[in-house]
């Protein structure tokens, strides 16, 4: 049904392949790209590098998923402290959505830290009484909305793990995101962190693929364990393509979509029904919730899509039997839509989930 409609609120536009092919093919012309063999090739380790230049670190790798980056690189820095303890969030990645894969291989041992509903600060781990060989800290927190902690909150995490000789390491899948708010530069924010994962497809709108950084010794490391898991495609320039040739022009974006954020916040402040989560934009994303179960939600969704042609996203069940959530991501589609007509289809909205329906 989103294909079919004309007003698609979250996201960015995804194109044709045929359209996507074109533009890469476009692109591999003008600047006399060749394959890579293995990974070994002027583009994708010039790209390897910018990245890692850009936040700071040594070098960079690409891997082709992040579910794999993730685990091994908490692994690797466990192993290097004979520590197999890992502090991360309940909302993390890696106990949501990996199949448990980290402790189904034996890699370490997750311990939760913080509240569920909000981002954590230095004294919730803390309060861990276990030796720890690795945090792990997402920017921003995509489950509890896109939320962050305070600048010098985070600072205040990455000198506590310094002193204690913690491994550091960011989930950096929407750290594009994260600059706007911070209005820091993202060498800044990733400062303090011994390693890092970045994503090539979310707000880089890519095919997919990867990066993970750190220092040259732990990324050597760390290309062998992803040879040992499957992870050496042997022409991975498909991926480099899809996000170098528009990666510049993505991070340029990113002030005006948490522009962009602020204004459908205060758009969204005059529908009474609906309740943004953070309350106020830390990244350009949000949660809204409804007064409807998922499965009322979900016939609103339908109902949008097939007679006005608008779609919201896919609804999630909260906490509350009769409350659920959509996730948006501000990108280009409320980027470019008329704000009257964004305010309309809020208005409408909201009216159709007033509790008198």
């Amino acid at each position: 049904m989103q294909s079919e409609c004309k007003f698609v609120l979250p996201g960015n536009h995804h194109p044709e392949p045929a359209e996507v092919f074109e533009s890469m093919a476009q692109w591999c012309r003008q600047h006399n790209v060749k394959h890579d063999v293995y990974g070994e090739g002027e583009l994708i380790q010039g790209f390897e590098q910018k990245v890692a230049d850009l936040l700071g670190f040594e070098a960079g790798l690409f891997v082709i998923t992040g579910t794999m980056t993730q685990p091994t690189a908490l692994q690797l820095a466990c192993q290097s402290r004979s520590c197999f303890n890992v502090a991360l969030h309940q909302s993390s990645h890696i106990t949501l959505w990996e199949s448990q894969g980290y402790q189904m291989q034996n890699r370490f041992n997750a311990l939760p830290v913080g509240s569920p509903y909000t981002p954590w600060l230095v004294d919730d781990l803390k309060r861990i009484p276990d030796k720890l060989g690795a945090v792990l800290y997402e920017l921003p927190m995509r489950e509890i909305g896109g939320q962050l902690p305070a600048f010098d909150a985070l600072n205040e995490i990455k000198n506590y793990c310094r002193e204690q000789d913690i491994h550091l390491h960011m989930d950096g899948a929407r750290l594009w995101e994260a600059a706007a708010y911070y209005e820091k530069s993202y060498q800044e924010i990733a400062q303090g962190f011994n390693s890092a994962y970045v994503s090539l497809y979310k707000g880089v709108n890519g095919l997919g693929g990867s990066l993970l950084l750190g220092d040259k010794d732990f990324i050597a490391e760390a290309s062998v364990w992803m040879h040992r898991q499957g992870g050496s495609v042997y022409q991975r320039s498909p991926y480099v393509i899809a996000a170098a040739m528009q990666f510049d022009e993505r991070l340029a974006a990113m002030p005006a979509l948490f522009q962009r954020t602020k204004a459908l916040y205060k758009m969204l402040s005059e529908c009474s029904n609906l309740t943004a989560n953070p309350v106020a934009p830390q990244a350009n994303m949000l949660h809204i919730y409804l007064p409807l179960s998922k499965a009322n939600a979900c016939e609103l969704r339908d109902t949008l899509a097939k007679e006005h042609s608008i779609w919201i996203g896919n609804p999630k069940q909260s906490a509350l039997p009769n409350q659920s959530f959509i996730e948006w991501y501000v990108g280009d589609n409320l980027l470019n839509m008329d704000d009257e007509i964004l305010q309309q289809i809020l208005t409408q909205i909201n009216t159709l989930v007033a509790p008198s329906n």
